[in-house]
């Protein structure tokens, strides 16, 4: 990188992909499924770095005829697949800012995350269109709409054949926006510098060891976008990305098995589906060398599972969020060795090291802002506060959010902490373990209970799918209470069936301290979850569900 000026040196992920085509031009970039050839195979639409490269550049070019040109921000409604991944590099490449709001969060909050970011080009498929159209107050922004095709679609020919000329931005350039899942609140849009999605390249290639040449199959689409850079295949899974957690296993292994994947990421939900999948056929996955397990914690005995389904591989579970990723990682050998253990004892889930140049802090918990002088007063080990963290991908700011911005961020000599809003504690070891998001934990009676903690010492009865710690009110009083969604087939049938199942309940909450003096226990189907990854528990609805609000 060269510097340029006062604004830092120049940086752009695009370049990632130019070099790739120039080193690696003929080898598979992307592979997006058409459907199945006569004897069952996937039949794929394969491009190689060259030609994804090629359609970066005609994308680049199309957009630049429509007005788009650097600093326009661009909401981009594209489905997973080609257009998606050439686009986005296609803005990057020209300077303009990509808007990257999650399809499934609902209309109505779609709609005000979309007169929030004040988008000047609309980028997207025909409904895309036409819902600008229908809602043109919330679109009112926008001066010049592109139409693209569906996942396989191939750029538009431009007179000018020859190579884009990539915008010289700078690692604090704005990069993208891109909008969190809102799990515990409403989607905020998070700032993304250049050089901060270059520091995400470095962390995952270094942490990982991922090499040029392997092959990825990205459950989250947005994670689609490091591969151009890392030198990895992008095979583009067949997967609703509204509703991730309705994936057909099958599809998702048979992708695996014919494609010779080595890298795939996806929420544990996601894998719980694909693991039983895998041991009702007694199917391994000998090619995978790790699974990226993200988005809620990873129950050991899922960890557990994928030990012999991937002969060689291991699991990951890297810790962080939308405003910073990664913080921290562990693997499936340190967890069922050792800290899977202290899990189920109500210890919480560990998270693993910060990784290099990242550091945590644990502070007293507050519900305000905070000035940098907070930093001073870091808790012992062991102790629960709230997490803090700084590093090279941390965010600055919200989009057009300053008093969240105030309330997420901490600024002290020239340096951004993130509060998580997660709880947690060190260890001796460096290590962070996490104990519960800050929002949801509940007080009541002098203590305070921590959903993870709580949640790890009933999790792995065989009954139970998951469970879910909230407040209870009764007759004015909170109570700490388990919400329980057993496993299919488990729901209790009739007051015997319940009663039995509550004194398993209450058996195993006797084993930890953090548990043992909870008596209340309340059964659900189906718990509310976040719609990025279908697995995290929106624990704040369910205690409004449970409460009758």
């Amino acid at each position: 990188m060269v510097d340029d000026q006062s604004s830092g040196p120049i940086a752009n992920v695009s370049r990632y992909l130019d070099q790739q085509a120039e080193r690696n031009g003929p080898l598979p970039a992307l592979k997006v499924p058409k459907g199945r050839t006569a004897d069952g195979r996937i039949d794929y639409l394969t491009l190689t770095f060259a030609e994804l490269a090629a359609e970066q550049d005609s994308w680049g070019k199309r957009l630049l005829e429509n007005g788009v040109e650097r600093g326009s921000r661009v909401l981009l409604m594209a489905r997973p697949g080609l257009p998606l991944i050439a686009i986005c590099f296609a803005l990057f490449k020209i300077g303009a800012t990509p808007i990257v709001i999650d399809p499934g969060m609902g209309l109505k909050s779609f709609l005000a995350c979309v007169r929030r970011s004040r988008p000047d080009a609309l980028v997207g498929i025909g409904l895309a269109i036409w819902v600008s159209r229908l809602f043109r107050g919330s679109f009112r922004s926008v001066r010049s709409k592109v139409k693209v095709g569906g996942g396989f679609a191939r750029a538009p020919k431009s007179a000018d054949s020859g190579p884009l000329k990539a915008a010289r931005t700078t690692s604090r350039d704005l990069a993208a926006i891109l909008f969190t899942s809102g799990s515990t609140g409403p989607p905020k849009g998070v700032c993304y510098e250049h050089g901060m999605f270059e520091a995400q390249v470095s962390a995952i290639r270094a942490q990982y060891a991922i090499e040029e040449g392997e092959v990825d199959l990205p459950m989250l689409p947005i994670f689609a976008l490091f591969n151009p850079a890392l030198g990895m295949t992008t095979v583009v899974p067949e997967i609703n990305p509204s509703k991730p957690a309705t994936v057909d296993p099958a599809k998702i292994v048979q992708a695996i098995q014919e494609c010779g994947v080595t890298n795939t990421f996806g929420s544990p939900v996601l894998w719980k589906k694909i693991g039983a999948h895998c041991a009702e056929n007694a199917v391994t996955l000998p090619t995978l060398k790790r699974i990226l397990m993200a988005g809620a914690s990873v129950p050991p005995d899922l960890m557990r599972q994928f030990r012999s389904i991937l002969e060689s591989g291991h699991v990951h579970s890297p810790y962080g969020a939308t405003e910073v990723l990664p913080v921290s990682s562990t693997v499936d050998t340190m967890a069922l060795g050792e800290t899977a253990a202290l899990t189920e004892k109500g210890k919480g889930t560990c998270v693993g090291a910060p990784l290099p140049g990242v550091e945590a802090r644990i502070i007293p918990v507050s519900d305000g802002p905070l000035e940098g002088d907070a930093l001073d007063e870091t808790l012992p080990v062991g102790e629960i506060g709230e997490i803090v963290v700084t590093g090279p991908s941390v965010t600055r700011a919200y989009d057009g959010l300053p008093e969240a911005t105030r309330d997420a961020k901490i600024e002290r000599d020239g340096s951004v902490w993130h509060r998580m809003g997660d709880l947690g504690y060190l260890d001796d070891h460096g290590r962070i373990w996490f104990c519960g998001r800050k929002a949801e934990r509940v007080q009541t009676g002098g203590k305070t209970y921590y959903t993870d903690c709580c949640e790890g010492v009933f999790n792995p009865l065989p009954q139970v799918f998951r469970t879910a710690l909230i407040g209870l009110d009764e007759n004015g009083s909170v109570q700490p209470a388990i919400v329980v969604q057993p496993v299919e087939g488990a729901f209790p049938k009739n007051e015997r069936e319940r009663s039995a199942f509550i004194d398993g309940l209450l058996e195993a909450g006797k084993s930890s301290v953090v548990t043992r003096d909870i008596d209340r226990f309340l059964f659900d189907r189906s718990f509310p979850v976040d719609v990025r990854h279908n697995a995290k528990i929106n624990r704040i609805a369910l205690a409004l569900r449970f409460n009758g609000r």
